[in-house]
């Protein structure tokens, strides 16, 4: 545990292989793939990462993000993801960490789509306290060929750099160079955290099957609170706040 704290807060990521058992992986799966077939019940969290005009809603979202799925079906929080990735989470950055959102997202077979580098502090407000971690789930075999993960290791007193966003409500982006980033493909039931200004990317799938993860948020209660009473609960726009 040690080495993964100390690993943690030097290169702003780590990895786990197992996370969560196989049936705890097949519990999640079988209400992720409700919630990615149920366009109106997520219709009001939902979006394409990828960007996209309003006619081209018909068609196949390229990178589906479905926001606070366990709002929408509660028995989510009843799965070992939450309360195992909140001990690490406490592990990692302290007792007062606790869980400010969860989300989807999925990247569909052949779309072939990558989510651009970027940096996760840069969609959120400025707070006094910066201490956070993305635990990233995967739910299939994940590898760069269908978009596992791939992070650039954290200099010290890592920068937030100038985002943008992709067109039509797509993801924000920085540009940065990628000479030591590095892939953590992992099974099912694996998972990696990373802070809020780790650069991290994702290729396109080019496989003939889904890509689901399953990405939990934690940050200190107080943040939690102070969020809230600027109105900020990860349902809203997605643009560039913390500059």
């Amino acid at each position: 545990m040690e080495s993964k704290r100390i690993a943690f807060n030097k290169k702003g990521f780590i990895s786990l292989d197992a996370l969560l058992s196989v049936e705890e992986v097949e519990t999640i799966r079988d209400i992720y793939d409700q919630l990615l077939q149920d366009k109106e019940k997520t219709g009001h969290l939902r979006s394409d990462l990828a960007g996209g005009k309003k006619e081209d809603s018909k068609k196949v979202e390229r990178i589906t993000q479905i926001m606070r799925p366990s709002t929408i079906i509660t028995e989510l929080l009843k799965t070992g993801a939450y309360k195992k990735a909140l001990y690490w989470a406490k592990e990692l950055l302290g007792e007062d960490m606790e869980m400010d959102f969860d989300m989807m997202i999925n990247k569909a077979p052949h779309t072939n789509t990558p989510t651009p580098w970027h940096q996760d502090a840069a969609y959120w407000i400025a707070m006094p306290d910066k201490r956070s971690a993305s635990c990233w789930i995967a739910l299939d075999n994940v590898f760069e060929e269908n978009g596992c993960m791939w992070f650039i290791p954290k200099k010290e007193e890592q920068p937030l750099l100038a985002h943008k966003n992709l067109p039509h409500g797509g993801a924000l982006y920085c540009e940065t160079d990628t000479a030591e980033a590095v892939s953590v493909p992992l099974e099912p039931g694996g998972c990696t955290f990373h802070d809020g200004h780790t650069l991290h990317f994702s290729r396109g799938n080019t496989t003939n099957s889904q890509r689901r993860a399953l990405i939990l948020n934690f940050r200190p209660k107080k943040m939690i609170d102070y969020e809230r009473e600027q109105g900020v609960d990860h349902t809203g726009e997605r643009k560039q706040r913390n500059q």
